[in-house]
């Protein structure tokens, strides 16, 4: 090969080795640039995410963006200023997702309560009472099947009665007595001598719950985490820490009786705590049905007295059927003085034994007159009015809980800490930014920005 060769061969060998280092350098120098472009997304949507609601944080250990800004009104365009003030404004911005703490049942707020509870206690706070999870499920179950008894059983004997044209004495009946007992407000009868219900109240019209939302948009089923039975439990304690119940000593808020709006969402502490006891009253009343039905004695008791009242009738029958009456109002009885031994404070066991059971025959046909003092015993292992609230928490639906909760925290923030501008449904837990920016060239460049308080 002549040397002119070799020198043309040589430069265009050179050439495209430059071309090459000057296409990595470009390349790289566009990557740089998309870096840079990114890292101001990045800071940018941190630090629009570090002006958290302070309160909100403080009180109830829940991070959101308030993107009202303390108008009351939410838009958009006040994220984007946002994002332009802390230097990502030199492109053109679009928002592909965003979530709220009231979206999809409150799903954010309620993973951060319940996150919030297994940081700083750990799960060793519910794996006692997750073994009992389907005791509780069992239980509720039962309510049903034991209400419909009671309704059969009293229904085979009025048309015993019917039947053999007579009908039982109502003095010293129990049956008749309890009959009368059920037509009294639940309150008047089932509260301790000494509690003073409280008087306050709350205006639905305006809450999370009952009014029209504001609503983020886009999934984030790749960020969220689906609820089981460890998050619910988690997220039943994060609202016993949080919330007053008609047991505790001071309570305070807009409401007294804050656990009881969760679980039954009506406007005022009376009508929750009405609602409250006639559920504890159905599960109080299963578990002493079901222990009676196991006590020789006391069954011995209500037959005794069935035939008494039956005397005159001589159908047996009639009164085996009013046997069966008798211990059903015997076991209503005894759960409405556990009702009253929980809201003063003691225990009630679970599953009751001739030690525990605290109502006696006699002291049925004096309960809910003047003659009766019985607010019930404390027993040692039995369960609290706060941990049966625990019960029906977990068995209230996710969506249902979280969004009251919401309601309360809302009007607690607004009340209590004078943030009149405060809704819950405007505070943003998730946000998804998509950016487009014009790099030299002609070339641009589509990222998206991801930000969420997990």
């Amino acid at each position: 090969m002549r040397q002119g060769e070799v020198t043309a061969y040589l430069s265009l060998i050179f050439i495209l080795l430059i071309t090459f280092i000057g296409a990595l350098i470009e390349s790289a120098s566009i990557q740089l640039a998309k870096n840079y472009r990114r890292a101001d997304m990045v800071r940018a949507a941190e630090c629009i995410f570090a002006e958290y609601q302070k309160e909100l944080l403080e009180e109830y250990a829940i991070f959101a963006l308030e993107a009202g800004y303390e108008s009351g009104t939410y838009e958009e365009s006040k994220l984007f200023d946002r994002l332009e003030y802390y230097g990502a404004g030199n492109m053109e911005q679009e928002i592909s997702r965003i979530q709220m703490l009231t979206d999809k049942g409150c799903a954010a707020f309620y993973e951060q309560a319940a996150a919030y509870m297994e940081h700083k206690y750990g799960l060793d706070i519910v794996k006692g009472m997750a073994l009992e999870t389907d005791i509780w499920r069992q239980q509720e179950e039962r309510i049903e099947e034991c209400t419909e008894t009671e309704k059969q059983m009293q229904g085979e004997l009025a048309g015993l009665l019917e039947e053999n044209g007579g009908e039982l004495p109502k003095e010293d009946n129990p049956i008749d007595h309890v009959n009368v007992l059920k037509g009294l407000p639940l309150l008047e009868l089932a509260v301790p001598g000494e509690m003073q219900i409280s008087k306050k109240s709350l205006a639905l019209n305006d809450t999370v719950s009952h009014r029209n939302l504001y609503r983020g948009y886009g999934d984030f089923s790749d960020k969220a985490e689906v609820p089981g039975t460890i998050s619910e439990l988690l997220y039943g304690e994060y609202v016993m820490e949080h919330f007053s119940t008609a047991a505790d000593e001071e309570p305070s808020g807009v409401l007294d009786y804050q656990v009881e709006y969760i679980l039954e969402g009506k406007g005022s502490d009376r009508e929750n705590l009405e609602a409250v006891v006639s559920k504890l009253l159905l599960f109080r009343f299963v578990a002493n049905y079901a222990y009676i039905q196991t006590d020789a004695a006391m069954k011995g008791e209500a037959e005794a007295l069935a035939l008494t009242l039956c005397s005159l009738l001589a159908v047996p029958a009639v009164t085996k059927a009013a046997a069966q009456a008798i211990l059903l109002a015997w076991a209503y009885g005894e759960s409405v003085v556990d009702i009253r031994s929980l809201l003063a404070g003691n225990r009630v066991a679970f599953i009751k034994s001739k030690e525990s059971w605290q109502l006696s025959l006699s002291s049925l046909l004096t309960l809910g007159t003047q003659e009766d003092r019985n607010d019930g015993a404390d027993a040692r292992e039995g369960v609290s009015y706060r941990e049966y609230l625990r019960i029906l928490l977990f068995l209230e639906k996710q969506e249902t809980a979280g969004v009251r909760t919401l309601d309360l925290i809302e009007q607690n923030l607004r009340i209590e800490h004078g943030l009149s501008f405060f809704r819950a449904d405007q505070c943003v837990s998730r946000i998804e930014f998509l950016s487009t920016c014009r790099l030299r060239r002609g070339i641009t460049y589509r990222f998206p920005t991801y930000f969420g308080y997990n």
